[in-house]
């Protein structure tokens, strides 16, 4: 459950209450007036009314720039009867449908650009290099976890689905930018430091198969149901499953080694996770029910959602079938494999 609480003037305050009566909130309570005139209420709202609730306050506070709506996390509620511990085990392992709004502020760090998310590429991506280079799995799976490339495209999904143009407008941007930086270290690498091409974690990832679109179908899947339902400790199992690093470490150090056959399977690879990704996510939020407040936002949504599902689908089968054109045998012209 979570805790709703409502600063408003003390003039809504019967509104409020009967709110809070309506939306089912299990108990409520009034704070103390404050000097400006405002008071708050607080709600304990069942998980399923939740998201109506703060349709009907924003609706309601719309025109009051006053007005402040919080929403609290709640790690247990104790009766002056007291639980047991398995009521309180139960509540604390008890999953929790998070609102719109909850989640534009869980997500929309994802698609924040600042130097910690720079420095934290640039570190995950010397790091995979190092993996794929000496062949440790170990501490590739460690460039894995701290590589933040997976927040911006599941931002890019959410912001779809809402048809938000300026989360969208961040999350491709910073997407970009965390691939073109990752790209260009990775070459960086290949031209500085002597890199043997024979690793087989290396050789790995320059190539994908229909079991890479599955994974990533299911992975990306996986990140919004995680999200959603508030277990967002499993991304970590999602960034390792489907990793966007390793692919983009391979495809610059292939291409400053002017290995450019092995560079267009990595970026095979990395295109079919990221499209992968985005489609999946895009399709769980459909199904989530994850939509803007209002009829406006609602019907531009509507013709985003049908634009950006109409070009991942389609993408997605054009590399389903560079797939299959590359299982045939078909390969690059052997003028293409001299170096630089």
């Amino acid at each position: 459950m979570r805790i709703v609480e409502v600063i408003a003037d003390t003039r809504h305050a019967q509104t409020l209450v009967g709110m809070a009566r309506f939306y089912g909130a299990d108990d409520y309570w009034w704070g103390g007036q404050d000097q400006d005139g405002r008071c708050s209420l607080r709600m304990l709202v069942p998980d399923d009314r939740r998201q109506a609730l703060l349709d009907a306050l924003q609706d309601l506070f719309k025109a009051h720039d006053r007005a402040r709506i919080v929403v609290q996390s709640v790690d247990a509620v104790l009766t002056h009867e007291g639980q047991d511990d398995q009521d309180l085990r139960e509540s604390k392992a008890a999953t929790v449908a998070a609102t719109r709004e909850e989640l534009y502020s869980e997500i929309a760090k994802g698609a924040k650009l600042d130097s910690n998310y720079l420095i934290l590429t640039l570190l995950s991506t010397l790091v995979a290099a190092i993996g794929l280079v000496e062949n440790n799995v170990a501490v590739i799976i460690g460039a894995m976890v701290i590589a933040p490339l997976l927040g911006p495209n599941i931002a890019l999904a959410f912001a779809t689905s809402l048809g938000d143009r300026e989360l969208t407008w961040r999350a491709m941007k910073t997407n970009g930018a965390g691939l073109g930086l990752a790209l260009l270290v990775s070459v960086a690498i290949a031209l500085v430091v002597p890199v043997s091409f024979d690793s087989p974690e290396l050789l790995a990832r320059t190539d994908v198969d229909l079991g890479g679109v599955v994974l990533g179908l299911a992975s990306g899947a996986a990140a919004v149901l995680s999200l959603t339902t508030g277990l967002s400790s499993t991304l970590v199992g999602v960034m390792v499953a489907v990793a966007l690093l390793p692919p983009t470490a391979t495809m610059g150090m292939m291409l400053g080694g002017g290995r450019w056959e092995e560079a267009l399977g990595a970026f095979l690879l990395l295109v079919v996770n990221i499209v992968c990704v985005l489609l999946a996510a895009k399709i769980v939020f459909l199904l989530k029910g994850v939509r803007p407040r209002s009829w406006t936002e609602r019907n531009r949504a509507k013709q985003s959602m049908t634009i950006y599902l109409s070009l991942w689908v389609a993408l997605l089968l054009i590399l389903i079938g560079v797939i299959l054109v590359r299982a045939a045998g078909w390969h690059l012209p052997d003028g293409w494999q001299l170096s630089w």
